[in-house]
């Protein structure tokens, strides 16, 4: 018995779909609470005056290296955050040569601290702190403005960061659903170096290595082939490429070479913002695409691999 193709979309049926999730995407942004920004602006806001405050206007940062970098996450973050652009935690461990775990800092005197502190300084932005390098004390104003600028920073960061983080895990939750209604079973994660070792047919596992890439989901259809699925939420039709055409297609390519174009199904499931030459251009490249708008689409193609 042949396989049951995939479904494949027409340019104009991409056009349909990228306005629908756009729409959608565009009503949800605009939906989203101001209160997650104010509440993490406040948190930072307070820890931010702390560290200006207790350090003398960061005259004494040096000093106090180890209790700073030690006292709390936010603490660290909002050190991290004086330098402009800021430093993230990966790159600082490599800039300073030091791990950021408690233990790390306080050896050899703080000796990891200190050099944390001179990494920080060596890159601090002095249009927000103009008075460290010219040797002054700041005016109220040049505090105050310090303060809300680096919280503010700080904050929406955090809230992007959360955003991605929870729209992805949302669509990975909502195919996972879906799949359940139709009668699929979740399974345990475990690493699918070759096909036997992908779930049973009408059965999915999630977050799992396929091969030598990893997959949010891995299905097994009824009729053997196994679908890989990938969850994109793009923000932009630019982030777009990176998502769909620099990731996802690339994976794709990657499991139709190590498993056969008869065993697996390389599939994306897309929500927010995509053009439709990127759409059309992984298509090419063997990557089915599946819309969380229409998800429907998915369960009449798994209906169509059951034999029964």
């Amino acid at each position: 018995m042949t396989p049951v193709p995939p479904p494949r979309w027409t340019d104009e049926e991409f056009a349909a779909d990228a306005d629908i999730a756009r729409a959608n995407f565009v009503e949800t942004r605009m939906q989203e609470p101001l209160e997650q920004y104010l509440d993490r602006f406040e948190e930072f806001r307070l820890t931010v005056e702390e560290l200006i405050e207790g350090t003398v206007d960061l005259t004494q940062l040096a000093d106090q290296a180890v209790e700073l970098l030690t006292r709390s996450p936010d603490m660290l973050t909002s050190i991290r955050y004086l330098a402009s652009p800021p430093i993230s935690e990966d790159d600082l461990k490599e800039l300073a040569d030091t791990r950021l775990s408690a233990r790390q800092l306080t050896a050899e005197e703080g000796a990891g601290a200190q050099r944390v502190i001179e990494t920080v300084m060596l890159g601090l932005d002095r249009n927000r702190f103009p008075w460290v390098s010219e040797d002054r004390e700041p005016t109220d104003a040049e505090r105050a403005a310090a303060v809300i600028s680096t919280a503010a920073l700080i904050a929406t960061q955090k809230v992007q960061t959360a955003r991605r983080n929870e729209s992805k895990t949302e669509q990975e939750d909502q195919i996972a659903q879906y799949l359940v209604i139709q009668g699929f079973t979740q399974v345990a994660t475990r690493a699918v170096s070759n096909l036997s070792d992908a779930p049973a047919p009408g059965e999915f596992c999630r977050e799992s290595m396929f091969g030598s890439r990893k997959a949010d989901l891995i299905v097994r259809l009824w009729d053997g082939r196994v679908m890989p699925i990938e969850c994109k939420v793009s923000n932009s039709s630019t982030n777009s490429v990176k998502r769909l055409n620099n990731d996802a297609a690339v994976k794709a390519t990657v499991w139709l070479s190590e498993f056969g174009k008869l065993g697996v199904v390389p599939t994306a499931a897309l929500s927010g913002v995509f053009k439709v030459h990127n759409l059309a251009s992984a298509q090419g490249q063997g990557l089915t695409i599946i819309w969380a708008h229409n998800l429907d689409a998915l369960g009449q193609f798994l209906d169509a691999t059951n034999p029964n």
